[in-house]
C-alpha cells in the first residue's frame, strides 16, 4: 500500500506540474498571438504569428505527451485543461491587452504630465496673484470678473485641467496648454502688460 500511496502521489505532483506548465504555455500563446495579430501602429514581421503558435505548441505538446506515456488518462485531463485554458486566455486577452497597452501608454507619458504639472503649477501661481494680492484685485478687477469672456473661458480652462490632473488623464497637457492660453488671452484682455 505505501508503494501504491507513493505512486498516486508522485502521479498527482506530475500531473500538477505539467498542468501548470500547460497552462502557462497556452495563455503566454494566446496573448502573443492575440497581441500580434491586431494591428498596430508598429507593424511586426508577418511571420511573427506562426512563431508565436510554433513556440507554444513546442512546449505545450511535450506537456500533453510526457505525462500521457505515464498515466494515459492524464492526456485527457491536461488536454481539457489546456483547451480551458486557451479559451479563458481568448476571452480575457482584451482586458489584459488594453491593460497593458495603458501601462506603456502611462510610461511614455509619464515625462509629458511630470512637465505638464509643473507648468500647471506655474499657472496657478501667476492666476493666484489676481485673486489673493489686494493690489492686483483693485489694479486689475477684470480678471476676477466672471461674467468677461476671457475670464469665464479662464475659469473653465482651469477647472478642465484641474479635474484631468486628478484623474491622471491623458488629456492632461493638453488641458494644460489650454489654460495657458486662456490665461493669456484674459490678461490681455484685462490690458495687464506682457510677462505681468
Amino acid at each position: 500500500m505505501p508503494a501504491f500511496a507513493e505512486s498516486v502521489l508522485a502521479g498527482s505532483f506530475q500531473l500538477l506540474f505539467w498542468g501548470a506548465v500547460l497552462v502557462c504555455a497556452v495563455v503566454a500563446t494566446v496573448l502573443a498571438v492575440r497581441h500580434h495579430s491586431t494591428p498596430a501602429p508598429e507593424a511586426s514581421a508577418p511571420d511573427t504569428v506562426f512563431w508565436d503558435v510554433f513556440m507554444g505548441s513546442a512546449v505545450a505538446i511535450p506537456a500533453i505527451l510526457i505525462p500521457t506515456l505515464a498515466a494515459p488518462w492524464s492526456g485527457a485531463v491536461l488536454t481539457v485543461l489546456g483547451v480551458g485554458a486557451g479559451v479563458a486566455a481568448h476571452r480575457g486577452s482584451p482586458r489584459i491587452l488594453a491593460w497593458q497597452a495603458n501601462l506603456r501608454q502611462q510610461k511614455k507619458n509619464k515625462p509629458l504630465y511630470t512637465a505638464a504639472q509643473a507648468e500647471h503649477e506655474t499657472l496657478l501661481a501667476r492666476w493666484s496673484r489676481y485673486e489673493l494680492d489686494p493690489a492686483c484685485c483693485i489694479d486689475y478687477p477684470a480678471m476676477t470678473d466672471v461674467r468677461r469672456p476671457e475670464t469665464s473661458a479662464l475659469i473653465k480652462a482651469m477647472r478642465d485641467a484641474e479635474q484631468l490632473r486628478a484623474e491622471r488623464h491623458q488629456g492632461y497637457a493638453p488641458a494644460v496648454e489650454r489654460f495657458a492660453v486662456a490665461l493669456t488671452a484674459a490678461e490681455r484682455a484685462a490690458g495687464i502688460p506682457a510677462g505681468g
